[in-house]
């Protein structure tokens, strides 16, 4: 009886659980907050499911909403809305990061995370410096970001101070934490000429998005790339190349747009564009109309969303890192050789098991989703595939049909959001937390591939 008792405790400590089971509670609270009259700018209660959608949508820091977000909630409801991203942003930049040290076993822990798992474990007293650097480090971030928005609304629009301030700290919040909450029913698309404010919400989404560990890592050596780790050199790297990617293709595909980039200048087009493919990495806010955009810039939009930011960062997607390994290795297949070599460092082959698992999983889980959410509205593939990975990837983009896919639809998309916001992280620590021996081997058999 005891051991069994010790075996069920041990399994609900497990990470996987723990990190549901956190987010599901901060959705529940989210919830009862948002449902009470005093959260809605009318002081009626407004529905279950709005409720729910925008607390889930702001726990897993989306920022796909049913409702106008300045319109529908009253300052009490927006100022829950900047609590639970900051929350949500906050419990995954540091359950990430202590989960990314415990594979690594940089540092050890002196108790079992897992039933069967012992690590090479951290102090708790390291985990405790660790946290309070990731709160530190958020908190700074989004204070400085919050800070020139303040100062941008007073001098550049005329807003009162507090007004100011309110604003440049919701969006701060928001920006780094990447919910892609904003409180003016088009976005940020009426700052689409302004530098200010669209480069400080994208520079704060870059940092949110990359990850603790890669932003410190940077911090100390940024003038010695050649002893960056591995997890730093794919993140960056991998980032610039889509960040460049998504700006040339959008850039080319929009351009002559009069709905989108048509109307800018040269250079408020060559902005647009790069805000325009940061935020896909999951921040979520929009200067350009995304309704507007070609079915070609919506499927650029789809790849970036799915891919998403760095690992231990507040972007969702499969992340940069498992899309950057997932191309070392089918190179690696390509060329013939027997071990995927990243610089001077190998890929161990769990890690490139986990790389393909998870790739293949969220694959699934889109195209399911996509294909439930077909039938239950009338919409075409290229509407529902966008709603769909943005919701998957905690992005908050689309295409304008969020809030008329009907009951089942907000339920299938709130789902989306908690797979997935946790799936990744916890399917990652999981698969490398849980690595059992096989004590015999099977005979080999070589099967036909292709």
């Amino acid at each position: 009886m005891m051991l069994a008792t010790s075996t069920l405790l041990a399994r609900f400590q497990h990470p996987a659980q723990v990190v549901a089971a956190g987010f599901a509670t901060a959705i529940g609270i989210g919830t009862l907050l948002l449902s009470l009259p005093a959260a809605t700018a009318e002081g009626v209660s407004t529905g279950w499911l709005n409720a729910l959608f925008t607390a889930a949508s702001a726990v897993c820091v989306t920022g796909l909403v049913l409702v106008d977000t300045e319109a529908h909630w009253s300052v009490f409801g927006e100022v829950v809305i900047a609590g639970l991203a900051q929350v949500g942003g906050l419990g995954i930049m540091t359950m990430a990061t202590v989960f990314t040290l415990l594979v690594s076993g940089r540092l050890g822990l002196r108790a079992r995370i897992a039933a069967q798992t012992e690590t090479k474990s951290l102090s708790m007293s390291d985990v405790r410096r660790l946290v309070l650097k990731v709160v530190v480090f958020s908190l700074s971030c989004e204070a400085v970001a919050a800070a020139v928005l303040t100062g941008r609304f007073v001098l550049g629009y005329g807003e009162s101070f507090g007004r100011a301030l309110y604003l440049g700290v919701f969006h701060g919040v928001t920006a780094f934490n990447s919910a892609g909450f904003a409180l003016w029913p088009d976005s940020l698309m009426r700052f689409v000429a302004d530098p200010w404010i669209c480069m400080t919400i994208a520079i704060a989404a870059i940092v949110g998005g990359l990850g603790f560990p890669v932003v410190f890592e940077l911090a100390r050596l940024w003038r010695q790339p050649s002893k960056w780790t591995v997890l730093t050199r794919i993140t960056v790297g991998t980032s610039v190349i889509l960040l460049t990617f998504g700006t040339l293709v959008f850039l080319a595909t929009e351009w002559r747009n009069p709905a989108t980039l048509g109307g800018l200048d040269d250079g408020n087009k060559l902005m647009a564009a790069f805000f325009t493919a940061v935020m896909p990495r999951s921040a979520g806010f929009n200067v350009l109309d995304v309704a507007q955009m070609y079915p070609s810039s919506w499927l650029a939009t789809d790849l970036l969303m799915f891919i998403g930011g760095g690992s231990a960062g507040t972007a969702g997607g499969i992340k940069v890192t498992t899309f950057g390994m997932l191309a070392f290795i089918v190179w690696t297949e390509m060329r013939g050789e027997s071990r995927v070599n990243i610089g001077r460092r190998r890929l161990p082959e769990t890690t490139q098991r986990q790389v393909v698992t998870i790739t293949v999983l969220g694959v699934t889980l889109v195209a399911i989703s996509t294909y439930v959410l077909l039938a239950l509205t009338p919409y075409g593939l290229d509407q529902v595939l966008f709603e769909v990975i943005s919701a998957f990837g905690t992005t908050g983009l689309s295409t304008g049909i969020t809030a008329d896919l009907g009951t089942a639809g907000h339920t299938l998309l709130a789902v989306l959001m908690f797979i997935g916001r946790i799936g990744p992280l916890t399917l990652g620590s999981a698969l490398a937390l849980n690595r059992r021996t096989r004590r015999y081997e099977l005979p080999e058999e070589r099967v036909i591939v292709g």
